[in-house]
């Protein structure tokens, strides 16, 4: 992510995943159905997650995770940037 580009979330996404199914988590950030790939952008750069369990995650919204798809909490960096920078104006 260039530094001009805007994160689509500054916070984590909660999302009830199914025993069983796969996910496409959205790398790119372009995508509408935010934090699932609509293959609008991302093509195969989407990230697949096979949940193993019926549980509810947090996935990546900022899409700095170092490990994706879920999150690692980069956007508490990402968030304190922006207010710091935000307080200066």
């Amino acid at each position: 992510m260039k530094n001009t580009d805007s994160p689509p979330n500054l916070f984590p996404i909660a999302y009830d995943v199914e025993e069983g199914k796969t996910y496409y988590w959205c790398s790119c950030g372009k995508s509408k159905t935010q934090p699932f790939c609509d293959r609008s952008d991302c093509g195969d750069k989407a990230v697949a997650y096979h949940a193993e369990l019926t549980e509810t995650l947090f996935f990546c919204g900022c899409k700095l995770t170092k490990d994706p798809p879920l999150c690692d909490g980069s956007h508490a960096q990402l968030l304190f940037d922006y207010l710091k920078n935000k307080s200066k104006k």
